[in-house]
């Protein structure tokens, strides 16, 4: 426990969950890293596709990035009234269900899943990318350098909110500070000297066109950049993390976040033009970042670099707190509403969901093993779930509305979330036909499995309510004693123990022993002297011992037909199975044992027989 306590904190008190409450300028570092971090490589992202048009693909950049800021612009005020009105917290999947329908709803949270999934592997990757250009000898270890990166967050966050805001909050502002100096000193000298500014440290020549610009061409790009929006939704997942006044610190952590999105944004698609800066082939030796040139462009390869290129690396990697704020608790959601096993809604020990970040650890690991920790193969995946949860979220805000009593502003209000869920909706058409052979296909076939899965555990817990559910009052007619068997392998201490406790509730006691042998004349003689003399001495019904030859050596089924015999010849009655169980005090000694305890236990339960009741006794090895 002193080892655990020292990695994750001590634990802490559900009636300590009002501290771990966060401001607007905490906000950002839980919730807007991934908007952020994705002004470093959602541009990068759109000028990979234009490589083949060569330096005229720069010029493309300014429409492209200005049609993503109306895109963002939408959005923002889209939020903002959804954050108004689920102060609750309104990601899609609640929005969705509440306003479209369970199926909808569905459809949402599947997206949305996959998209925090996806924007841990991206945020990682793009991270160590970038450390890769500043340090080009790391390149071999890229994918243990993700591995690693991964580790590091995860364990952050099941510290708690408040640690992850604290730990991130440093360098998620030195990034702001320094990227947008560095935005602003390259724009001024870009605009002083006619658009095109000398830079410090050359960029690598942008290679020569192999093709002319097609409109298909800018939709890919402008597909591939719109994963600079895909962490603005967090914020309205998220609203119950702030304090009070909670709308109001939510919304202001909101518009931080789209305005510095913004600068950033705007700025580094001025400037790669004003500096001929293009996208490297990430998979090939050399590789920089267009982020590493840009800055080098503006601000040389000395101090300024550095620290800037630092925090750009760290915020990068760090961007996937985002998802570990919001993939727990949306988890924590559908698990609520019965569409994921019950244990995703249980706060662990520093009042955090532990489960869900937990296993959104595990398959982003799996993730960025699957495609070798490099960014450019996850971005096609990556647009589609965000833009589906964007789209379906303002369609069922646009329906909010339209069934609110609340009539003031409700038009404007409908205007705007309807404009909302027209441009990302264009904007995911644009999307997948764009990203479809590239892998968008994929999603095509994740989010509606995901949507399956959810179906099924939901049908479950509402058999297993149907089931369970009676408004009867307790039977209390003759209640007859039950039938009693305990298996055991021989007479021992456990066998004692496990008796001694049917004693107590039964007089009608069958021990069960399951043998190769045609007999064992030694167990019963010691059965007599050691079980029925002193049960009769003390005036008990002595426990019968039942010997069952099986030839082929099988354990579990001799017993279960006792059990089914017993059962017929005693209608009416329960049975209780009584299986003794050693009980290790270290892990590993577990390994050294045959678990047949537990698989007895497991092939009763599976017979689903509602007069048989099992019970463990167990008996626990001394810790020496």
């Amino acid at each position: 426990m002193e080892l655990v306590d020292a990695v994750l904190g001590r634990p802490l008190a559900t009636t300590e969950q009002h501290g771990q409450k966060i401001g607007p300028f905490a906000g950002v570092p839980v919730l807007g890293l991934d908007g952020l971090a994705s002004a470093a490589y959602g541009p990068e992202a759109a000028l990979a596709v234009l490589i083949p048009v060569g330096v005229a693909g720069l010029a493309y950049m300014w429409p492209i990035i200005g049609a993503i800021l109306l895109l963002l612009a939408a959005l923002y005020f889209s939020y903002r009234q959804t954050i108004e009105a689920y102060p609750n917290g309104g990601g899609s999947y609640t929005v969705a269900r509440q306003n479209l329908g369970t199926n909808l709803g569905l459809l949402a949270a599947a997206s949305l899943l996959l998209d925090y999934i996806l924007n841990v592997a991206v945020a990682i990757s793009a991270g160590i990318a970038a450390l890769v250009s500043a340090v080009p000898l790391l390149y071999p270890y890229m994918l243990w350098l993700c591995l690693g990166t991964l580790l590091v967050i995860t364990l952050v966050n099941l510290r708690g909110i408040r640690e992850s805001s604290l730990a991130f909050g440093v360098p998620t502002y030195l990034f702001v500070l320094t990227l947008l100096g560095v935005v602003a000193v390259g724009l001024y000298r870009t605009l002083v000297n006619g658009g095109h500014a000398a830079p410090v440290v050359a960029p690598p020549a942008v290679p020569a066109a192999v093709t002319s610009a097609s409109i298909w061409l800018l939709l890919r790009s402008f597909a591939s950049g719109c994963t600079a929006m895909t962490g603005v939704e967090a914020v309205s997942n998220g609203v119950p993390l702030f304090s009070k006044p909670t709308v109001q610190n939510a919304q202001r952590t909101l518009t931080l976040i789209v305005v510095i999105l913004a600068l950033l944004l705007g700025g580094v698609a001025t400037l790669s033009h004003g500096y001929y800066i293009a996208a490297m082939d990430e998979e090939k030796p050399g590789y920089q970042s267009v982020l590493s040139q840009l800055i080098a462009a503006v601000a040389g390869r000395g101090i300024v670099y550095h620290v800037t290129i630092g925090s750009v690396i760290a915020v990068l990697m760090l961007s996937a707190n985002t998802s570990f704020a919001d993939f727990p608790r949306l988890c924590r959601l559908l698990a609520e509403d019965g569409f994921l096993p019950a244990a995703f809604a249980n706060l662990g020990r520093r009042l955090v969901y532990s489960i869900g970040i937990s296993i959104l650890a595990i398959i982003s690991a799996l993730i960025l093993i699957g495609f070798g920790g490099i960014t450019d193969r996850l971005i096609p995946l990556f647009a589609v779930g965000a833009f589906s949860a964007f789209t379906l979220s303002q369609a069922g805000m646009v329906m909010h509305w339209h069934r609110s009593s609340v009539r003031k502003h409700r038009l404007t209000k409908i205007t705007v979330n309807a404009i909302g869920a027209i441009t990302t909706g264009l904007a995911l058409l644009i999307i997948i036909a764009a990203k479809f052979i590239e892998g968008a296909w994929v999603t095509l076939i994740i989010v509606p499995g995901m949507v399956a899965i959810f179906k099924v555990v939901g049908r479950h817990y509402r058999r297993m309510a149907r089931e369970v559910a009676d408004s009867e009052p307790l039977k209390t007619g003759k209640v007859r004693p039950l039938a009693v068997i305990v298996p055991i392998d021989g007479w021992n201490k456990v066998t004692e123990r496990a008796l001694r406790f049917a004693l107590d509730i039964s007089s009608d006691i069958t021990a069960v022993h399951v043998t190769s042998k045609s007999d064992d004349k030694r167990l019963r003689k010691r059965w007599c002297e050691m079980v029925e003399e002193p049960a009769r001495a003390a005036k008990y019904e002595p426990p019968r011992l039942e010997i069952i030859q099986s030839p082929y050596r099988q354990l579990f089924q001799p017993i279960l037909d006792f059990v089914d015999k017993i059962k017929q010849e005693k209608p009416g009655r329960l049975i209780a199975v009584v299986v003794p169980e050693v009980v290790q005090p270290r892990w590993w000694e577990y390994l050294l044992h045959n678990h047949r305890a537990m698989g007895l236990k497991a092939a009763l339960f599976l017979k689903g027989d509602e007069r048989t009741v099992v019970i463990n006794t167990p008996w626990y090895m001394r810790d020496v």
